[in-house]
C-alpha cells in the first residue's frame, strides 16, 4: 500500500463525513465522544496530508511545523486519553466502569508524559519514500513502559466494554499495530494512525446500534 497526500486527504474527507453521521445519530451526550472518533481521526488525517504537500517545499516552513505539532498532537496526547474516556461514558455496568475509569487514569498519566516529551524536545517530520517518518528527540525516553501503558490507553478500553461485538473494534486495532511494528517499524506514528483512522470507521455502526438500543430502553409516554 502507498501513502501519499492523495491518501491522507481521501481518508480525511471519508472520515470527516463518516464522523459527522456518527455524530447525528447519537441521542444522548455521553455517546458524542466516542461518535467523534472519526472525526477527529479526520482532522489528523488532513494534517499530515499538509506535511506530503509542504515538505518537499520548504517554503512553508512555518505551516509544516504547525501540522507537524497538530498531528503528533493527537497521536501522542489526545488519543491516550480520549479513546478511554468515550468508552466509559457509554459503559453502563458498574464493575466495567471501574476498569474503565484505570484506563482513563492511564491514558492521562500518558497525555502528561508525552505533553511534556512534545513541549521540551525538538520534532521534525520528512519523507521517505512512500512514508512519513516522525523524528522525536524523545525517541529514547519512550521505552517499553511507556509503549505498554499507550497501548493499553488505547486498545484496551474496547475489551472490556459490555457492548456486544465491542471487542472487535479493540482487536482490529491491536492487529492493525502489529502489523505496522513488523513491517513499518521505522514509521509506526504515521502508519498505525492511517490503519487505526480507517478501522474507526467501525465507530459508525456501533453508534447506530447504540442509539438504537437507548431508544428501545425508553418508557413510552
Amino acid at each position: 500500500m502507498c501513502f501519499s497526500a492523495g491518501a491522507s486527504f481521501t481518508a480525511g474527507v471519508v472520515l470527516t463525513v463518516i464522523g459527522v453521521a456518527s455524530i447525528k445519530k447519537t441521542n444522548h451526550k455521553s455517546q458524542l465522544f466516542f461518535a467523534s472518533i472519526p472525526f477527529i481521526f479526520g482532522v489528523q488525517q488532513f494534517a499530515e496530508g499538509i506535511l506530503w504537500l509542504t515538505i518537499p517545499i520548504g517554503n512553508y516552513f512555518v505551516l509544516q511545523k504547525m501540522a507537524t505539532y497538530v498531528y503528533l498532537f493527537f497521536a501522542h496526547i489526545l488519543w491516550p486519553l480520549w479513546v478511554p474516556i468515550a468508552i466509559l461514558l457509554i459503559e453502563k455496568i458498574r464493575t466495567r466502569k471501574t476498569i474503565q475509569k484505570f484506563l482513563v487514569v492511564t491514558g492521562i498519566i500518558v497525555s502528561l508524559y508525552l505533553a511534556y516529551c512534545l513541549s521540551t524536545y525538538k520534532v521534525s517530520a520528512v519523507i521517505e519514500g512512500h512514508h512519513i517518518n516522525y523524528i522525536l528527540d524523545y525517541s529514547d525516553l519512550m521505552n517499553n513502559f511507556w509503549i505498554f501503558l499507550y497501548a493499553l490507553a488505547t486498545i484496551a478500553p474496547p475489551f472490556f466494554s459490555h457492548i456486544k461485538r465491542m471487542w472487535i473494534l479493540g482487536f482490529t486495532i491491536l492487529v492493525s499495530y502489529l502489523i505496522t511494528q513488523i513491517f513499518y517499524e521505522n514509521y509506526i506514528l504515521s502508519v498505525w494512525c492511517f490503519f487505526s483512522s480507517i478501522i474507526s470507521i467501525i465507530v459508525y455502526f456501533f453508534i447506530k446500534d447504540i442509539s438504537k438500543n437507548s431508544l428501545q430502553r425508553k418508557p413510552n409516554n
